[in-house]
């Protein structure tokens, strides 16, 4: 068990270490004036509106479809739905009280997990071609969420006003629109030509280097000395890397899911906050430096607590 809890600790570390080394490329980009955080504010739109929608399309068509498949991915994808309503609910109540312009980075943060870069090498790592799997359809239920109800908290108005939740506009955005596009692709067994297939692929790989170059540039316009003076940030870290991931694993232990899903389903509900926290503050005009802290806080807690609860799904498991 020692040894496998070490190995997936330095796996943790390898993933946060490799992002980080792209974000330092930002930060460094933007202290010497080639990539600053005013340019990189305008590349928010082609990451929000070109990228991410490549990625959730090119995630559907790589998935090879038959019966046995189908099931365990929708399957898995109820499972990512139950662990964003909950992970929503819980963080919605933990940060009730606070002031909107903050209490909306601290909700989304603690809602929503890094289920790319993070949890898919993580599952890879630990449990192969399945885990990769069953972590992509979470990533599916994943997408649907942040693009509604994580646009709705992160566009929420002041403290008082009182918010309508304009369906239109948050189930027609590039997340929710690419899915009802990739779904069919896959339950039809559709092979895309060469033609389209490579174009999705080659901007679908910009997403992680272009996500952290621009995150790079937000860090580096932060002051992380007033991190430590900000204990709501270290207490998204608590609800969102060790409360929420034990209570999801206790749950979906008791309706009967075990062995590599249960893993896999670990990996994700213990997964650091996503990088999309940044990506929707700078959307949004919130703030992107406590995004940017927040982000960078949790990813790095994550090191020791993702390979815990990875230990201990594959111990009840």
């Amino acid at each position: 068990m020692l040894p496998m809890f070490l190995q997936n600790v330095m796996t943790a570390a390898e993933q946060v270490a490799i992002l980080y080394v792209l974000v330092a490329v930002g930060a460094i980009s933007d202290k010497i004036g080639i990539y600053t955080e005013k340019v990189a504010k305008s590349c928010t739109d082609l990451l929000f509106y070109i990228i991410t929608p490549a990625v959730i399309i090119e995630s559907f068509y790589s998935l090879e479809y038959n019966p046995e498949t189908a099931k365990s991915l929708f399957i898995a994808m109820g499972c990512g739905f139950v662990l964003h309503v909950v992970s929503a609910c819980i963080s919605s109540l933990v940060f009730n009280k606070i002031d909107i312009e903050q209490g909306c980075i601290y909700k989304y943060s603690c809602a929503y997990g890094n289920c790319g870069y993070m949890a898919l090498p993580l599952a890879n790592a630990v449990l192969g071609d399945e885990g990769v799997f069953y972590c992509s359809a979470v990533i599916i239920s994943f997408q649907i969420f942040s693009f509604t109800h994580g646009i709705h908290t992160i566009t929420k108005g002041k403290q008082g006003e009182k918010v309508k939740f304009d369906v239109k506009k948050l189930l027609l955005n590039p997340g929710v629109i690419s899915v009802i596009i990739g779904l069919p692709i896959f339950l039809l067994s559709l092979k895309l030509p060469e033609i389209i297939s490579s174009p999705i692929n080659y901007i679908a790989s910009l997403n992680t280097p272009v996500a952290m170059l621009i995150f790079g540039t937000y860090i580096a316009n932060t002051d992380f000395k007033s991190i430590f003076k900000n204990w709501r940030i270290f207490a998204v870290a608590l609800v969102k890397l060790i409360i929420l991931p034990l209570l999801l694993i206790a749950s979906f232990r008791l309706v009967g899911i075990t062995g590599s899903l249960l893993v896999a389903l670990s990996i994700s509900a213990g997964a650091p906050t996503a990088n999309n926290t940044v990506m929707f503050s700078a959307k949004y005009d919130r703030n992107t430096g406590l995004a940017s802290q927040t982000v960078a806080v949790v990813s790095f807690i994550s090191i020791i607590t993702l390979p815990v609860m990875i230990a201990l799904a594959q111990a009840v498991g």
